[in-house]
């Protein structure tokens, strides 16, 4: 996935299925979904498709939650 894809060109069959792997692999092993659209010239919204496709469990989106403190010791 080391060249970028055309801004709006269809991915489909064969080069979908590897493309979908690629970002899966990439996204378990740590990278954001921002981070990989960035990488491939898609859109934000492609790459989470094609992750939602392939089956990922997506991660929260971090930052401060609310709630109750954790008791300290």
């Amino acid at each position: 996935m080391a060249e970028t894809l055309k801004k709006g060109s269809r991915v489909t069959g064969a080069a979908r299925e590897k493309l979908a792997a690629d970002l899966k692999k990439k996204y378990d092993s740590g990278a954001s979904i921002r981070a990989l659209a960035e990488e491939t010239g898609r859109s934000y919204g492609f790459v989470h498709r094609m992750l939602t496709e392939s089956g990922v469990v997506l991660r929260g989106r971090g930052g401060a939650t609310r709630g109750k403190k954790a008791a300290t010791v």
